[in-house]
């Protein structure tokens, strides 16, 4: 039989144990994304890094700027630069002018060009893989991953403050 005492201890140390907060495990972690298509292929960027997905009315070129900077667009009054991504990462053909996903950070605002915007999911962190080891270049650097149903996950943190992007040059 059981005493008093070691009753309270038990229901001590039960009470105790289910008190503990339970540890959050990274491979239960998920990520939402916005997917869009860019030459045939399925890229996803974290939507935390999306403000909005712009149906493009007008593009204004600006000149003596970069090939992969399209030009600028007026958004409630605000001007942002629109990167044709295609150019950026050297894919090839030509982006279908219709949507633009706007990008931010506590930096930098800016759209880039898609040819269709898909939608958005979640995808499990674990399941991002490591990018292939075949791909080089300016492409590879702004790769989080891949995932098994061949979604290309985009770093928006490295692409938002790469300098690359940045135009300072004066006529």
């Amino acid at each position: 039989m059981i005493s008093q005492e070691d009753k309270r201890k038990i229901l001590k140390e039960r009470a105790k144990a289910l008190a503990e907060q339970p540890e959050k495990k990274q491979e239960d972690e998920h990520i939402e994304i916005v997917e869009f298509r860019l030459a045939h292929e399925k890229y996803g960027i974290q939507s935390s890094y999306v403000s909005e997905i712009y149906q493009l009315k007008e593009l204004t070129p600006v000149p003596c700027t970069p090939q992969f900077v399209a030009g600028i667009i007026n958004v409630r009054g605000k001007i942002l630069a629109v990167i044709d991504i295609k150019k950026f990462f050297e894919l090839p053909g030509k982006a279908d002018l219709h949507k633009i996903i706007i990008i931010h950070d506590n930096m930098m605002e800016f759209g880039i060009l898609a040819d269709a915007v898909l939608g958005t999911g979640q995808i499990s962190i674990r399941d991002i893989q490591p990018s292939l080891p075949t791909l080089t270049g300016i492409h590879a650097q702004y790769l989080r991953g891949v995932t098994k149903e061949h979604l290309v996950v985009l770093d928006a943190k490295k692409i938002l403050c790469d300098k690359k992007i940045i135009v300072h040059d004066e006529i």
